[in-house]
């Protein structure tokens, strides 16, 4: 688990550091930083989806799984609870910031990726159980690390100390692998991965667009669509 708790280590400090430099960035510089961080999600997200599109074994996944996932997110109204709940934050501190969307933002940017999701996996069935610096187990995860230190810093720098909560979902999601590989080898199927980096991506780039203020896609209504693949392959393993 050293590799996670590394990972999630460099969420807090990037954080920290972003949400202190935050009170002495003017207004045009966090327009910049939020344009910056919109293109950075476009690419991360093109990134995640297109490299595992031609390893899908059901090609139309992403787009049910997209489809599905929007009808629940949509009736759940999930967007309008964290818009909701965003205007009360922001009466209470008497500033405009989309610091909830910008958290969910963060924690997609974190959680979705094969860094993310094999790193603890390979952690976990390395010979050593991942606890050595020098265990090529942990080298996913650390390279995991030094991007999300960056990009934490940058997303602390435009919505705030709010984004130091990534760190414990951040956490449990990669524990959760890590659990899955202690106990049942080698963890998630490949497919199921596959599946979820592509619509992970999707995901991510929905951000982006909207983070770029092309378009509000409701991305928080989108993030049942994960749960479908993973359903879905659970359900073909208990048949076949």
């Amino acid at each position: 688990m050293l590799g996670t708790i590394v990972n999630t280590c460099t969420i807090l400090v990037g954080g920290a550091f972003g949400a202190i430099v935050r009170q002495g960035i003017g207004e045009k510089y966090k327009k910049s930083l939020f344009d910056a961080l919109g293109l950075a999600c476009l690419v991360l997200g093109m990134n995640a989806a297109l490299p595992n599109m031609a390893k899908s074994e059901y090609p139309v996944m992403f787009i049910l799984s997209l489809a599905i996932g929007a009808i629940i997110g949509t009736r759940l109204d999930l967007a309008g609870k964290i818009d909701r709940l965003n205007a009360k934050l922001n009466a209470k501190s008497g500033k405009e910031n989309n610091s909830l969307n910008g958290l969910v933002t963060g924690i997609l940017l974190y959680t979705i990726g094969t860094f993310s999701i094999v790193g603890p996996v390979l952690s976990c069935l390395s010979p050593s159980q991942g606890w050595a610096f020098s265990e090529p187990g942990n080298t996913y995860l650390y390279t995991n690390a030094t991007l999300d230190l960056v990009t934490s810093a940058v997303l602390a720098a435009s919505y705030g100390w709010i984004m130091l909560l990534a760190a414990p979902v951040l956490f449990c999601w990669q524990g959760m692998f890590y659990a899955i590989a202690f106990f049942c080898g080698d963890g998630m199927p490949e497919p199921m991965r596959t599946e979820l980096s592509i619509v992970g991506g999707v995901l991510i780039i929905s951000s982006g667009i909207s983070i770029l203020g092309i378009k509000d896609c409701k991305t928080v209504n989108l993030l049942p669509s994960l749960l479908v693949p993973v359903i879905f392959y659970i359900i073909k393993g208990l048949i076949m």
